[in-house]
């Protein structure tokens, strides 16, 4: 049960934690946000979205068997550069 939901139904923090499994400073922070108007977090863009299609087409040509040692060449080759997190 989404924890705004249960906040609605029940009318405490604490009594929504409950109901969702969670805590009733969670609940606090994610009710009051959602008051606040912060609404749902946008997802993160993705690094390998400028080669997504192509790491889908090799790993779909070998049915799924290429592995990441493999393909990263291929994708460096195609215009990805990585992540701040792999170093180098």
């Amino acid at each position: 049960m989404e924890l705004v939901n249960a906040y609605e139904l029940v009318g405490s923090y604490r009594g929504a934690a409950a109901l969702c499994g969670t805590t009733h400073k969670t609940a606090k922070r994610i009710v009051d946000g959602r008051q606040v108007g912060q609404g749902e977090r946008r997802p993160a863009a993705r690094n390998t979205a400028t080669v997504q299609q192509l790491i889908a087409e090799r790993v779909r040509a070998s049915d799924g068997r290429i592995s990441a040692k493999r393909l990263l060449p291929i994708a460096e080759a195609a215009g990805y550069t990585g992540s701040a997190a792999r170093g180098g």
